[in-house]
């Protein structure tokens, strides 16, 4: 029970810490910039935030109750999790932190959020295959090194047979486990 509780609440602090921030604080404060508040104007960009806050909270869960972890790298699952969104695409926190930003851009229609999205992506990739893949590959081995064959990094595919079997239906986190699971 204390070791669930414990789970929880490092998972709710990194979701306060990092996406919290980044997927939301950030773009407030490049909305609101100027002084201005801003204004909706295309309401059905809702239905793409909500689904990226549903993928990265299933994402977590799976982290969690998988892995054992949260996305965090110093807090990371202690197993490559293949379950869920990650048997389609190995980074689908980071497409889910995208689809919010994204979605808050259209949204309100600004150009920031866009360029703010863009950097992001970027940022994202370059942590992937800078730090995050080659963390893995040393951490989960083999394991890893076949879910990297068999599961896209950005472009959702349908699961294959192999990275099925590769899990072994063990969870791990995908490259968004950083330095623990598989990808964020």
């Amino acid at each position: 029970m204390v070791r669930t509780v414990s789970l929880v609440i490092r998972n709710l602090l990194f979701t306060v810490a990092v996406p919290g921030l980044g997927g939301f604080w950030v773009p407030w404060q490049i909305l609101t910039r100027d002084g201005h508040t801003p204004v909706p104007v295309a309401w059905e960009a809702v239905v793409v935030i909500a689904a990226g806050i549903a993928l990265y909270v299933w994402c977590t869960w799976n982290f969690a109750a998988v892995g054992d972890g949260t996305p965090g790298p110093w807090d990371a699952p202690r197993r490559v999790v293949v379950v869920g969104p990650h048997r389609w695409v190995r980074n689908p926190i980071y497409i889910a932190a995208l689809l919010v930003v994204l979605g808050q851009a259209w949204l309100f229609m600004s150009l920031p959020l866009v360029a703010y999205a863009g950097a992001m992506a970027l940022c994202c990739h370059l942590f992937v295959i800078g730090y995050e893949e080659p963390t893995l590959r040393r951490r989960f081995g083999g394991a890893y090194v076949e879910y990297q064959r068999t599961v896209p990094r950005w472009i959702p595919r349908p699961p294959r047979r192999a990275a099925q079997a590769a899990a072994g239906h063990t969870a791990a986190a995908g490259p968004d486990a950083t330095s623990g699971g598989a990808g964020r």
